[in-house]
Parts: structure tokens; C-alpha cells; sequence
């Protein structure tokens, strides 16, 4: 049986260990946790050439949208507010126009963190650049309300997951083609999925990190696998 091809976009990186000069990046745990899934996980080198992208995504039978910095406000139409870490104008257009492309060809679609972020300004959301209550999500573990039936619900097995965060923004206008399926107690959202495609769900915190020895979080990289068609 061949195993599905998940694509996960990849950084610039100045160096790395054991690689000449510069280096393409990405997180090993998100690796580690599509391998455990069944999936064969494969970094997307960036790019700013829309057909290079788009040919990319192509070959792809699914995609994992990862963590990292803050998208540069001018994405979503605002100006920075607050202040901002990781502003990286070639990842975010890279990004934005590698989800499109998946949205296009409806492959699952599983948006991390940032990912989740970039997922909703992409479909037109925009960000709360800063939280009020950053200290209950930055580096944390808490609990989040799930909608029972929901795709995230189902996929962990459970509508009140222990997750754990890493973030000090969050989603703010909600896009139109996009649902809120989980929430923090404060009110931030947790948890989306798209209101007509297959399967693309966005979660503001970071499964891949406690995924190893937490079914629920290996869940979501397992449903993805699933709904790979």
C-alpha cells in the first residue's frame, strides 16, 4: 500500500547542523507524528513562484500548515498594533498561497498554530495581534471546549481535550468559509473547520508536541490520513 504524501511547508533557514551553508527547515515532531499516522511526510521548500507552489501542492495528498512567527498584519488589511516576533513576509505570501492551493484541490488540510492563523487569512479572517490573557496561552497546558461532533472532536476522540499552547495571537474576524468548533474559557478560539470542504480543520495549539503519548493529539494526524482520498 503506498503511503499518503503529506506535504508540510518548510523555512529559510541561515544554517544548520551538519548542512553547508544555508538550509530548508521544518519541525521534527510534525514528521514524527504524520510517520506514526502512516503518512509519508515530505518538507515543501519555499518559494515565491505561484506555479512552482501550486505544481507542489499538487503531488501532495495532504498538508499539515505548521507553527511558527506572526503574520505580517498587511496580510488580512491591518497595521501592526502590537508587538509582532517572526514577521516574515516571504513565509507568510508563501504560506497563504500553499493553502489556497490546497483549499483548490480540496486535500485535507490539518493548520497548526500559526497554521490555524494563516488558514483564516487566507479565507479572508484577520488576527487579534496581541491577547489580554497571553499568560494562560504562552507555553501553557489547559483544557479546551470542543463541539461534540465536530471534526476535531472526532478525530481526538473527546470534546475536552488537554492541550498544550504556544502562542500570544489568535484568530479575531472569523472567515466566512470557516466554523468555530472548540474555544479556551476566555473565549479565544481553539478549534476550526471549513464549512464545505472535505476535511480542513485549524487548532491554535500544538499537537505534535505531547502527540507521542497523547492518542486525542496523534488523533488529528491520524484523521488526517484517513480522509486522505
Amino acid at each position: 500500500m503506498t503511503m499518503p504524501l503529506i506535504g508540510v511547508p518548510g523555512r529559510r533557514a541561515s544554517e544548520a547542523n551538519n548542512v553547508r551553508g544555508k538550509a530548508i527547515s521544518s519541525g521534527r515532531m510534525y514528521a514524527d507524528a504524520i510517520h506514526r499516522a502512516g503518512g509519508l511526510p515530505i518538507v515543501i521548500p519555499p518559494s515565491n513562484d505561484p506555479d512552482v507552489i501550486a505544481a507542489t501542492i499538487q503531488r501532495c495528498d495532504g498538508i499539515v500548515m505548521p507553527g511558527g512567527g506572526d503574520v505580517n498584519p498587511t496580510c488580512y488589511g491591518h497595521t501592526e498594533n502590537a508587538e509582532l516576533r517572526g514577521v516574515n513576509d516571504f513565509i507568510d505570501a508563501f504560506e497563504i498561497a500553499a493553502v489556497r492551493a490546497a483549499l483548490d484541490l480540496d486535500l485535507p488540510i490539518l493548520a497548526i498554530c500559526r497554521g490555524h492563523q494563516v488558514l483564516n487569512v487566507a479565507l479572508g479572517g484577520t488576527l487579534i495581534q496581541h491577547l489580554d490573557t497571553t499568560d494562560d496561552h504562552r507555553d501553557t497546558m489547559h483544557t479546551v471546549q470542543m463541539i461534540s461532533g465536530s471534526l476535531v472532536a472526532l478525530a481526538m476522540g473527546t470534546h475536552e481535550p488537554f492541550v498544550h499552547s504556544f502562542h500570544h495571537q489568535a484568530i479575531e474576524k472569523l472567515a466566512n468559509d470557516l466554523t468555530v468548533v472548540g474555544t479556551h474559557h476566555d473565549g479565544t478560539i481553539e478549534a476550526v473547520q471549513h464549512v464545505s470542504k472535505h476535511w480542513v480543520i485549524g487548532v491554535q495549539w500544538h499537537p505534535e508536541d505531547t502527540a507521542a503519548d497523547d492518542a486525542s493529539q496523534q488523533g488529528l494526524f491520524d484523521a488526517l490520513i484517513q480522509h486522505v482520498r
